[in-house]
């Protein structure tokens, strides 16, 4: 057994690169997680994809390692997106190109930002910068925090789980 709390996890695409512009690549990361929460590996409280980089709060399966999980998720949605952009976009493909030993190609920047949340002000802080994300200035891709889609905002806000996958945090 592992001691897991919520987790603050953040991703970016490699070189801060707008990969994540496409709904197709956004609708990716969304399966995966019902994938994840389906199987019961992960609870999803909060979520936001970004154009070149994604907010998670979730807490891993008290009984795996949350290493193990953070990598197979990465893995899994950088190996989706590289098909897509193998088939319909293989001049784009050529930017994520690294000749490293261990892959040709890399979607996700290397060591991802995970920070436990010891408590429910921390998770309320990262939350609230999660969901406000899509409103900054340098984004301007929502007016207000629910009407931006890939998020959980709306969920907060009116109480529908439009995704399926997501759990209240209270109570947790």
């Amino acid at each position: 057994m592992y001691d897991h709390h919520a987790q603050f996890f953040t991703a970016t695409i490699l070189e801060w690169k707008k990969l994540l512009k496409p709904d197709k690549y956004k609708n990716i990361i969304v399966d995966s997680l019902k994938f994840l929460v389906k199987e019961e590996r992960v609870k999803v409280y909060a979520f936001v994809i970004m154009p070149n980089h994604i907010h998670l709060i979730w807490k891993i399966n008290e009984t795996l390692k949350r290493e193990r999980v953070q990598a197979d998720f990465l893995k899994f949605t950088a190996q989706q997106i590289k098909f897509d952009l193998k088939a319909n976009h293989p001049k784009v493909l050529e930017q994520f190109y690294v000749g490293a030993k261990d892959r040709e190609y890399q979607i996700w920047e290397r060591n991802p930002l995970s920070i436990d949340l010891y408590n429910e002000q921390i998770l309320l802080k990262k939350l609230t910068y999660l969901h406000n994300n899509p409103v900054q200035e340098s984004w301007k891709l929502s007016s207000v925090p629910e009407s931006y889609p890939y998020s959980s905002a709306k969920f907060y806000n009116d109480g529908i789980d439009s995704f399926g996958f997501l759990s209240h945090y209270v109570g947790e």
